[in-house]
């Protein structure tokens, strides 16, 4: 599920890199890892376990942004009959970590990559991360191998999931492949990306689910100010992306019949939540009749339209109540969708980023080879949704702190100044204060007054702004 993206460049020594860095001290977020970790990561960078099946004649490639170096999946597309063989390697992190090791325990410890603006704090140590077990061209790595068949019009019909030594071709970026694409100059492993996608897309659409295509911010320095610019995501990244949704429902429907594993579940948003929505629908333009629903509304969006952007973003608040669900034994839990896939799901695809992946892999796997998951897995089950959650936690704070710094390096010599607006929230406890989404620049930021009209348009006036010691406050102009 999509994150807010900033990006931000500039000298270390600029204001917004200097609060950034004095946000990571404050928030007591990790840095170099533990020489035990470190040691452990260099043992098992030169010593993976290596599986007996070899695939390495795939020619697949990986498709991430330029300059990604921690490459979690390798594709390779193919027509398979009238349909088509979709084969995703993800990285096989359970070939290096040891359960009960010390790399294993500042896994556990971190739970996921955080990602801000000016850099990540990574999972693994880069070792092994942006190295031995990255899905690096031209380099043969173990992977955890799936393979899925899909009917002509997108639908899964076989899935088969097993341990194999992969070799990814090329290491693609969005930008490349949707020129190629475009043209008509990709070969077909590349070109089905789009027949492929758009199948799944529609696929999608049937069932009801819902795709984010939340812009990304972009922050540059230019003579001592900054300017905020967006990046909508191209085509080719939703194709991409539904090769990921593709293979985590496969996993969930595996666990689900094998009867133990860990859902990423999310429960029907409320009709409030929707209703509030409505509200800033109206306030930024776009047109939602009463009969659309909001899955149809999505379709309808625009991210390099200003306004569908923002609104996009304010979607986002409906995938609040995400989690993880474990069952075990055949008992399924009273939860097994995730209301936004519209379909079972869980997460396995990025296992280099993201704890839970490690565990959902190996119970797919066990369950394909109808056996038992191994002890490790089974021990650490039902801890993983607490710890999850908590790493999901620190995550939301760092994006909601650094967004908060963003702007307000923004903003920073503009206060005293009015600007055009609309309020997309108010607290439910404290109606005299909210949030409002300002035109331009296209920032959102408290504001407070003693009436807030949730969804209407309005005049703000920015009161405060200063990346290092204040963050953004509006007040009704």
């Amino acid at each position: 599920m999509p994150r807010r993206k900033i990006r931000v460049t500039g000298a270390p020594e600029a204001p917004l890199r200097a609060a950034l860095a004095a946000l990571r001290a404050e928030l007591g977020l990790p840095q170099d890892f533990p020489p035990e970790v470190r040691a452990e990561a260099e043992r098992a960078a030169k010593a993976p376990a290596l599986p007996s099946y070899d695939a390495t004649d795939v020619p697949f490639f990986t498709l991430d942004p330029p300059g990604a170096t921690d490459l979690d999946q390798a594709t390779h597309l193919s027509r398979q009959g009238t349909g088509y063989r979709v084969r995703y390697a993800i990285a096989d992190v359970a070939a290096f970590v040891v359960p009960g090791g010390a790399l294993d325990a500042e896994a556990h410890r971190r739970v996921n990559t955080l990602y801000l603006p000016d850099g990540r704090i990574p999972l693994h140590p880069t070792v092994l991360g942006e190295g031995a077990a990255s899905l690096l061209p031209d380099q043969v790595r173990p992977a955890v191998l799936w393979t899925i068949d899909l009917d002509a019009e997108g639908r899964t019909i076989a899935v088969d999931v097993c341990r194999a030594l992969v070799r990814s071709r090329a290491g693609l970026d969005y930008a490349r492949v949707q020129r190629e694409i475009d043209t008509r100059a990709a070969e077909e492993p590349v070109a089905l990306l789009k027949e492929i996608g758009e199948a799944r897309e529609r696929q999608e659409t049937e069932r009801g689910g819902i795709s984010l295509n939340v812009p990304e911010q972009e922050i540059t320095e230019q003579d001592h100010t900054y300017v905020l610019g967006y990046r909508a995501p191209l085509p080719a990244e939703g194709w991409n992306a539904q090769l990921s949704l593709l293979t985590g429902m496969a996993a969930a429907d595996l666990m689900l019949a094998h009867g133990t594993g860990i859902l990423r579940t999310l429960p029907a948003a409320p009709d409030g939540a929707v209703a509030r929505l409505r509200h800033t629908a109206t306030a930024l333009h776009i047109d939602w009749p009463h009969h659309v629903s909001y899955a149809a509304l999505i379709r309808t969006l625009d991210p390099h339209h200003a306004h569908h952007a923002a609104f996009l973003q304010e979607c986002t608040t409906l995938l609040r109540g995400a989690g993880y669900t474990v069952f075990r034994d055949g008992v399924l839990p009273a939860i097994t969708t995730h209301s936004a896939v519209a379909a079972p799901y869980t997460h396995c695809t990025a296992p280099l980023r993201r704890l839970a992946d490690r565990y959902a892999s190996e119970l797919c796997l066990a369950a394909v080879a109808g056996q038992a998951p191994p002890d490790w897995v089974l021990a650490a089950l039902d801890a993983l949704p607490r710890r999850m959650a908590d790493g999901s936690r620190i995550a939301g704070t760092v994006e909601r702190e650094c967004v908060d710094i963003v702007e307000a390096a923004l903003l920073k010599d503009r206060v005293g100044d009015v600007f055009d607006g609309c309020v997309v929230d108010v607290d439910e406890h404290r109606p005299t204060a909210g949030t409002v989404q300002v035109d331009s620049p296209a920032v959102i930021g408290r504001i407070e007054g003693d009436r807030l009209p949730l969804g209407e348009r309005l005049r703000v006036r920015l009161v405060r702004a200063d990346p290092v010691t204040e963050k953004v406050l509006f007040t009704v102009a």
